[in-house]
């Protein structure tokens, strides 16, 4: 029997109401990504997309541990842009400088309590910002770092995300305030056992921060580093290098000391943990060289006649001992903390004018 659809009443209703359902929902989305935009104008937040180095910088005056940080938003006191005879270190990197332990702990403050027990006058200034890369560290230095005429520049590379943070692409979800809220808050509730801000929490230097699953498929992503002659590697070190050229190039023609210190992923210094993902990436026995990132990264780096400190050998020897990094965390405990402060001091001892 012939009939028109749109003579069906039923039909009909069925349609009127889906098309009523999609217009609430478009005009609640509409509503509530123009409040999240206007959230994030007055106070932002770092779960929205920004190409910017303050997007995952700290809040002045914010409780990390019970330490306040300064009124910059940095992981440390007060700095001063005076600082007569003092020899002047300013630390640049992502989490591992900022730190996931509490600020006395932080190997950066360790350093300069280290030095400052030697006859100079010496200051270390903690300029880390978590999620950040060698483009952003490029970035920090010429805005703000250069107004406090440092007479060392410390760089900080982790083996671990500072090549992927140089050739990510930006996420199709970022693109709206929405879909980055509901990412971040499905993301936060799989991954994390513990929250990410640390307020006023009793640090725990035992506790995991990732699941198994999360954290094993994070150091996956990674992964491609180790690869031998892997293209999408041999792209982010190029960019790397790239960051760490201006780097040196705005140093020397200020009198700046420059110092590179590569950190260690915790995959190639825990062998249990290289053998799970390695198993996962179905990688046994086929091309994977540990050291590959550390070593190509050493070879650039020496060639540009820039000093630097590749921590792999003191903690791949070091790991057999005790436990440097937090479990499923990819950051130093407090003894790795420790055990970095005095190989860098160590290592940086000569430049210092002593009295």
């Amino acid at each position: 029997m012939a009939f028109k659809m749109s003579n069906n009443p039923y039909l009909h209703s069925i349609i009127t109401s889906i098309r009523t359902v999609i217009i609430i929902l478009l005009i609640t989305f509409s509503l509530l990504e123009l409040a999240l935009r206007v959230y994030n104008y007055f106070n932002p937040l770092m779960i929205f997309y920004d190409n910017s180095y303050n997007r995952f910088r700290g809040k002045p005056f914010a409780n990390d541990f019970g330490f306040k940080l300064n009124s910059l938003g940095f992981k440390d006191v007060e700095f001063s842009h005076e600082k007569g005879q003092a020899y002047r270190i300013l630390g640049l990197g992502d989490s591992f400088a900022f730190g996931v332990v509490p600020y006395d702990n932080n190997y950066l403050t360790l350093l300069e309590s280290g030095l400052q027990q030697k006859p100079a006058n010496v200051e270390v200034f903690n300029m880390g910002i978590p999620s950040t890369g060698p483009k952003e560290y490029l970035s920090l230095l010429v805005r703000e770092g250069l107004d406090y005429h440092p007479d060392m520049v410390l760089v900080s590379l982790f083996v671990g995300n500072d090549f992927l943070e140089n050739i990510k692409a930006r996420k199709w979800y970022t693109y709206s305030y929405v879909t980055s809220f509901f990412h971040y808050a499905i993301a936060l509730q799989r991954k994390y056992e513990h929250h990410a801000i640390h307020g006023e929490a009793q640090y725990c230097d035992d506790c995991a921060n990732f699941t198994e699953d999360a954290y094993i498929k994070l150091e996956q992503e990674r992964s491609f580093i180790f690869v031998p002659e892997s293209p999408l590697f041999h792209l982010a070190l190029d960019r790397v290098v790239e960051a760490l050229v201006k780097i040196q190039e705005i140093c020397n023609k200020n009198g700046i000391k420059l110092v590179v210190l590569i950190i260690p992923d915790e995959v190639q210094i825990n062998p249990q943990l290289q053998s799970e993902v390695r198993q996962q990436l179905a990688t046994e026995g086929k091309g994977w060289n540990t050291t590959q990132p550390n070593e190509k990264l050493a070879e650039k780096i020496k060639a540009m006649n820039i000093d630097y400190l590749d921590l792999y050998p003191y903690f791949s020897e070091e790991a057999h001992k005790r436990q440097l990094y937090r479990p499923r965390d990819t950051h130093w405990n407090i003894a790795g903390n420790q055990f970095a402060a005095t190989i860098i001091k160590n290592h940086i001892l000569h430049y210092l004018p002593f009295n």
